[in-house]
């Protein structure tokens, strides 16, 4: 059973910038592709960042040029540096590993961190 425990969110003003950590109980960090996903009241939960185990990423356009996706395999951990933070980027913030066809995550979710971006 693998855990996940994202943390970091919390309440900031448009521009400011946060950084989201996702603490995993076992070492699926190194050896899988891992992602951060968010899910907006009344919407669909997205994958907005990935990293590959071999370090490559990529990003939704929506997020592209203001957060960065790294990873610790030693501390299991992977992180989320979002800078220059917008309205609309207010989620709830998911790390999980994607599955190659569906894009979905492999294990069970965590309880996530909420992200609030005041205008």
């Amino acid at each position: 059973q693998v855990q996940l425990v994202e943390s970091g969110g919390g309440l900031v003003q448009a521009g400011g910038s946060l950084r989201l950590s996702c603490a995993a109980s076992r070492t699926i960090v190194r050896i899988n592709n891992m992602g951060w996903y968010r899910q907006a009241p009344g919407k669909q939960r997205e994958l907005v960042a990935h990293i590959t185990s071999d370090g490559s990423t990529n990003y939704a356009d929506s997020v592209k040029g203001r957060f960065t996706i790294s990873r610790d395999n030693a501390r299991k951990t992977v992180y989320l540096q979002m800078n220059s933070l917008k309205p609309e980027d207010t989620a709830v913030y998911y790390c999980n590993a994607p599955q190659a066809q569906s894009g979905w995550g492999a294990y069970d979710w965590g309880q996530g961190t909420q992200v609030t971006v005041s205008s």
